[in-house]
């Protein structure tokens, strides 16, 4: 329902049924919460698979194996496979910049709809980052890389 201004000065506003606004911020917090958890997914899979590469790197450095010439071959492909690891960090920080977004709609909605009461902490959220994607980088090539 739009509700005309009082005033030329007031800004139109839409009325929402508070149990709508509800279910959305709930929605976008549980959205924050799957981020979250699919970061963590994220970060436990590239760990387990550095400390693979490592090992087969460890294993390929072996003075007995470099005379096998075709070993330079997967070599190689391992470098590769270890540079294109790094898309764990920039899907990190996007998953971040995600959730900071979506949670701070969610507060945002929530108080702009219901309001707060005296008394009523509200919950502590960064500022929406301004920028709209905190990652530009969009493929990956071969080249050094720092490892941690």
């Amino acid at each position: 329902m739009f509700v005309a201004p009082d005033d030329a000065s007031s800004i139109p506003m839409v009325e929402l049924p508070v149990m709508l606004v509800a279910e959305v911020q709930d929605s976008l917090l549980v959205v924050v919460h799957d981020l979250n958890r699919l970061d963590s997914l994220l970060a436990h899979t590239m760990e387990n698979l550095m400390q693979r590469f490592t090992s087969v790197s460890a294993n390929l450095s072996s003075p007995s194996l470099e005379t096998f010439k075709e070993l330079e071959n997967v070599r190689s492909a391992l470098h590769s496979a270890v540079t294109e690891l790094q898309f764990q960090d920039m899907a990190s920080q996007l998953i971040v910049h995600t959730s900071k977004i979506l949670q701070g709609c969610a507060y945002r909605l929530a108080s702009e709809a219901m309001g707060s009461e005296d008394g009523e902490a509200v919950p502590f959220v960064e500022e929406v980052p301004e920028r709209p994607n905190p990652v530009t980088q969009d493929e990956m090539q071969a080249g050094s890389i720092e490892l941690f």
